[in-house]
């Protein structure tokens, strides 16, 4: 998988994937990922990448010219995608992130100050993705949670590929309370059944109490 990251603050995305297991995935070759700064693109002799929005208001729009030339850089593999991370998106949800993991690029577009000039949306046309109703500062921070997100379904990522199939949402609900050393801590004691090394009545349990933790913390994912 390759990751594409058109970023203002290269130095954020790079900071992040040199730790923990993204720096795992990285140097295993499971996932590439590649930085471009759209002020090694501008026209202006002073790097500048934003101005003005037409029509007056606050802030500061990013201008086309830097954005489109430094998308069109990028060589785009065969069954690649473009993201544009954006308050606007569909919300990253796990069904996306399984569909985004069967692409071998994702190319992202970092956002900062008031937004994109429209016309960077008319002429890369592309999918937007939100982490939620909330706006921040820029799309650093989303382009990493897709990272993550998408780099744990991969082959070679986790210690193993079935850490992932018990985390939350993998099969629309919560994962099950995780317990281990030591077995009583201040009064609080490890349930037996967890003790006891019998597999099936294990897993039983887990089903249990992913259905009851969804129930309550999330009924709106058992309807």
């Amino acid at each position: 998988m390759r990751f594409d990251i058109l970023t203002l603050f290269p130095e954020m995305i790079k900071a992040y994937c040199s730790e923990s297991i993204m720096k795992r995935a990285v140097n295993s070759g499971v996932i590439t990922v590649n930085t471009v700064n759209p002020r090694d693109f501008t026209l202006d002799k002073h790097k500048k990448v934003d101005d003005t929005p037409f029509g007056g208001g606050a802030g500061m729009v990013l201008m086309p010219q830097p954005y489109v030339d430094a998308y069109e850089s990028v060589k785009k593999l065969d069954n690649s995608i473009t993201i544009m991370l954006s308050p606007q998106g569909e919300p990253l949800k796990e069904n996306l992130v399984r569909e985004l993991a069967g692409y071998n690029q994702i190319i992202m577009l970092c956002g900062h100050y008031e937004g994109f000039d429209e016309r960077i949306r008319d002429i890369i046309s592309p999918r937007e993705i939100s982490l939620g109703d909330f706006v921040l500062t820029g799309g650093e921070l989303p382009a990493l949670c897709v990272i993550d997100a998408v780099s744990r379904k991969l082959e070679g990522t986790l210690g193993k590929i079935e850490s992932a199939n018990d985390d939350s949402f993998s099969d629309g609900l919560l994962e099950y309370p995780q317990y281990t050393k030591p077995r009583e801590y201040r009064g609080l004691k490890v349930p037996e059944v967890l003790l006891n090394g019998n597999h099936k009545e294990i897993n039983e349990f887990r089903r249990i109490q992913r259905i009851k933790r969804t129930t309550k913390r999330r009924p709106d994912l058992m309807s």
